[in-house]
């Protein structure tokens, strides 16, 4: 029996049995320099898992400079797809000496008669490989299943209905008798809601009597999810959206109820607890001790293994929530109207998970007369300071009067800019693109967001110029198409983050997409047309895999005294699944530059 590690995937996909078969029906070969593995054409016999060298995927139809199209170190299998297959696409070649286990072919398709999610694991997209990675790491505590794709209905409550015209003093005791915190109110029109604090205020705050019907209490702006929904939505939602509770709603009928105190104890884990604390913090010290507790939330949510596009979400809108409490506490209330104020660049497009420098602006309605502006926007800065976001290193923040204005004057600066096309405009209009309100009144940010469409969407000049930052940093792979291994690491942000969030963010422009992420933004060009539905999944994945490997890393460094977080990922430190996926993630960025190039004419730029 031949001791192998089978520890990672794929061989986590089959049973102890299935491994203690590989281990007994491996053999060992040995491979010069130079010797050819797998031929092209030939049928696939064996698969092959390096124990140490290196070897090369050549495609022998291209030419020698540009054939290497793929590279395996210790740890990485290749011929399964051969055998599958039933021949080789390319020539597998030793690059230097080289020891590899060798699985034949009879025991590898028995394998994957056994195991189907063995067999498709060859077989997938890099999205459903992302996926079974994500998988892996998820460690104890609630699982992936439990987790991530808990559904609504697990977690609703059945719903109590009373018609509108029952008395406060009849839902009293409803509410009493039935234990609960609300009752949904049926009118002929419409589903309302009223709660104990409804009640509790109409009859002390506004004088109703004990035999108003509750219709005069109840709320009607209802949030609302369906059952099928992930329950992890529905805690985003209600932090969002500042409520302790969602209506389940399916087709235009009622379902249930999903209270916050549910969906907490579901989850079951203390640093769920963190979006309670921000809404119950009634001043600055309270806040600032809930929000020093979300890197305690982010290493929860990585280490059970939750999707990163939900673990961005929630952590968007409970930064986005903070926020808005900061400003409650420092804003005077008759310039809530009359104000937004919108975060941009990662966090206005919800993709910052730790806490980043402050990039915000404030846009003020015209006409809007605020004496103690000045004063007031160096006060929210420095809270915001206090509540643990740095200050932008470009000045892009409230208390530099360059990034306040009226609706008017905001218009007239993206004509401006829009006009000079210079680098610094182009990355003003960028900043403003993925710009989100957190408080005051979002119908400002509405009306300056059509004005940048209005001016841009129809500019193929001014696109092109967009677009070309997209292809300013160069990507991390080599003339033979195998990963960058440099001893301080590839840059993750320049290689892969920024050509994938620029380049949608550009065709979002195009598109009039009025979403700010980049997820969602590729599900919107996915819907319009504009990008095949696979390959915007598969940019969606990369970005992920990119932001997760860059948030580990982050993760790392997050007690050390320096400030800057690291971007750099050193490939020699990852994994042979994590390896092969970045090189797959890469190509994609490689392949997306190139049809950006193509749609908006950079290859005369």
């Amino acid at each position: 029996m031949i001791e192998v590690d089978l520890s990672q995937l794929p061989f986590t996909l089959i049973d102890e049995e299935g491994r203690d078969h590989v281990r007994r029906g491996m053999d060992i070969a040995y491979f010069d320099r130079d010797e050819i593995i797998l031929e092209t054409g030939q049928a696939g016999e064996s698969v092959f898992l390096i124990h140490k060298g290196e070897v090369a995927e050549l495609d022998p139809t291209l030419p020698a400079s540009s054939a290497r199209i793929g590279h395996y170190t210790a740890g990485d299998l290749f011929g399964a797809i051969s055998i599958l297959n039933g021949k080789s696409r390319y020539r597998f070649q030793a690059e230097q000496e080289c020891l590899c286990y060798v699985m034949p072919k009879a025991l590898f398709m028995k394998l994957c008669r056994r195991h189907p999610d063995f067999e498709h694991f060859f077989k997938q997209s890099l999205s459903h490989k992302a996926r079974l990675l994500t998988e892996k790491r998820a460690d104890g505590g609630v699982t992936m299943a439990g987790f991530m794709l808990a559904k609504v209905s697990e977690c609703m409550r059945d719903p109590l209905t009373v018609d509108a015209t029952v008395t406060i003093a009849t839902a009293v005791r409803q509410l009493n008798d039935s234990h609960a915190d609300s009752l949904l109110v049926n009118t002929p029109s419409k589903v309302g809601m009223v709660t104990k604090t409804d009640l509790l205020n109409g009859l002390i705050l506004h004088n109703c009597q004990h035999d108003s019907p509750i219709e005069a209490v109840a709320h009607f702006s209802l949030v609302t999810v369906t059952p099928q929904q992930y329950l992890f939505e529905a805690l985003v939602l209600m932090t969002r959206h500042k409520v302790a509770r969602v209506v389940v709603m399916e087709q235009g009928e009622l379902k249930g109820v999903v209270e916050l105190t549910d969906v907490l104890s579901f989850f079951s884990s203390r640093s769920y607890v963190v979006s309670l604390q921000v809404e119950q913090a009634s001043n600055l010290e309270e806040l600032a001790a809930a929000s020093q507790r979300t890197p305690e939330l982010v290493n929860a949510l990585m280490a059970q293994g939750v999707k990163l596009r939900f673990a961005m979400d929630l952590l968007a809108a409970l930064n986005g929530r903070i926020m808005n409490k900061a400003w409650s506490f420092i804003i005077p209330e008759e310039y809530h109207t009359q104000s937004c104020l919108m975060v941009m660049g990662s966090e206005g497009r919800g993709e910052q998970i730790l806490k980043t420098d402050q990039d915000n602006g404030l846009i003020l309605a015209d006409g809007c007369d605020w004496p103690a502006l000045s004063k007031d926007m160096n006060a929210l800065t420095q809270t915001l300071i206090q509540l643990g976001y740095p200050p932008c290193p470009g000045n892009i923040m409230v208390s530099n009067p360059e990034w306040v204005g009226s609706v008017s004057q905001w218009k007239s600066n993206i004509a401006k800019w829009v006009s000079d096309r210079d680098g610094d405009s182009l990355m003003k209009l960028a900043i403003l693109l993925d710009a989100h309100g957190v408080a005051g009144n979002p119908q400002l940010l509405d009306s300056v967001r059509t004005a940048l469409f209005e001016r841009c969407s129809r500019d193929e000049l001014l696109l092109s110029y967009f677009a070309r930052a997209a292809l300013r940093f160069s990507t991390p792979l080599t003339l033979f198409g195998s990963l960058k291994k440099p001893q301080h690491g590839i840059d993750i942000k320049k290689g892969g983050i920024f050509p994938i969030v620029h380049g949608v963010r550009t065709m979002a422009l195009e598109r009039r997409i009025n979403a700010t992420s980049t997820l969602d933004r590729l599900d919107a060009l996915a819907a319009d047309g504009r990008l095949d539905r696979r390959f915007a999944e598969d940019l969606g994945e990369a970005l992920a895999l990119f932001t997760e490997l860059r948030l580990r890393q982050q993760l790392q460094t997050l007690d050390e005294t320096s400030t800057q977080r690291s971007n750099r990922v050193v490939v020699q430190e990852l994994s042979s699944l994590e390896r092969d996926l970045l090189r797959e993630a890469l190509h994609i960025v490689k392949d997306f530059k190139q049809r950006l190039s193509h749609r908006y004419h950079l290859e005369y730029s």
